[in-house]
């Protein structure tokens, strides 16, 4: 029998991604667009010069993760994301734990990824123009040492 939509379905349709939440250390940010969580690892090529094939071997090498961006919207009295950039001296700064969860219809974490040791790498402020009527967006770049992946 075909399934009718009426009950959630593990195995017919796939998560929507615009329901998700992000949080930030201990508190919790709605940001509007999470994007950068890649993994890749890098490629040692290797050949003996007595190999009797004339082809490099590959291996996997160094884990290598992307900088991940998120923007949200700007709000009165609000400056995490300065703050945070402001805490970065002389090769200190304040790292955390990232957790970006997409989220069901019943609010609960299906899939979770973890940011290990987060930091701010740069901050994009929006553009302002006269003739606009957009919402005023932040945006942020964060660097971090790892990236896993659960499902909930």
């Amino acid at each position: 029998m075909a399934d009718n939509g009426s009950v959630e379905s593990k195995t017919i349709w796939p998560m929507p991604k615009f329901h998700f939440n992000v949080k930030w250390g201990t508190n919790t940010i709605s940001f509007q667009e999470v994007s950068g969580l890649d993994a890749e690892h890098q490629v040692i090529e290797y050949r003996a010069g007595d190999s009797a094939t004339y082809s490099t071997v590959k291996m996997p090498g160094i884990a290598k993760y992307s900088n991940v961006t998120m923007k949200k919207g700007i709000y009165v009295s609000d400056n995490s994301f300065w703050d945070w950039m402001a805490k970065i001296k002389m090769n200190t700064i304040e790292r955390i734990p990232v957790v970006i969860s997409l989220l069901n219809e019943l609010q609960k974490p299906t899939m979770v990824w973890t940011l290990k040791n987060a930091w701010p790498t740069k901050i994009t402020a929006t553009d302002l123009k006269s003739d606009g009527n957009e919402v005023a967006i932040d945006s942020i770049e964060i660097a971090h040492e790892g990236l896993t992946i659960k499902n909930a």
